[in-house]
C-alpha cells in the first residue's frame, strides 16, 4: 500500500505541473517560461494533452486502488499498538454523593380538608 500511495503522490504532483503549463485562457505556466512551449516543437500540445489524459487515467486507477485497499484492510491504525502497563498505582477517583430527588409536597384528600376547614366543636 506504501508503494501505491507513493505512485498516487507522484502523478499528483505531475499531473499539476503539466496542467500548469499548458497554455489555457490565461496563458498558463507556459507564458513565463517561454521555452517550454518549443519543447516539443510543433507536437507540444498533443504531448501535453496526451500526457495529462494518461496521468488523469493513472490518477483515476491509483484513487480505486487505495480505496479498494483500504476498505479491504478495514482496520484501525491503533490496532497494532499495545496499550503500556502503567507505573503507577491507579488513582481512585473519588465519587459524588448523589443528590436525593426531591419529592412534591402532597396535598391532603379533600375530605382532609373538609375536616380541618371546619370548626371544631369542643
Amino acid at each position: 500500500m506504501g508503494l501505491i500511495i507513493a505512485i498516487h503522490v507522484i502523478i499528483c504532483a505531475l499531473l499539476i505541473i503539466i496542467i500548469l503549463i499548458q497554455a489555457g485562457r490565461g496563458g498558463g505556466l507556459v507564458s513565463g517560461f517561454s521555452g517550454v512551449e518549443s519543447m516539443f516543437g510543433t507536437k507540444t500540445n498533443t504531448f501535453l494533452t496526451r500526457t495529462t489524459t494518461t496521468l488523469a487515467i493513472l490518477f483515476f486507477i491509483t484513487c480505486i486502488s487505495l480505496a479498494l485497499l483500504s476498505v479491504r484492510q478495514s482496520r484501525s491504525l491503533m490496532r497494532s499498538l499495545k496499550p503500556k502497563p502503567s507505573t503507577q498505582a491507579p488513582q481512585e477517583i473519588p465519587q459524588k454523593a448523589e443528590p436525593q430527588p426531591q419529592t412534591a409536597p402532597t396535598l391532603p384528600a379533600p375530605e382532609e380538608q373538609k375536616a380541618a376547614d371546619a370548626p371544631q366543636a369542643q
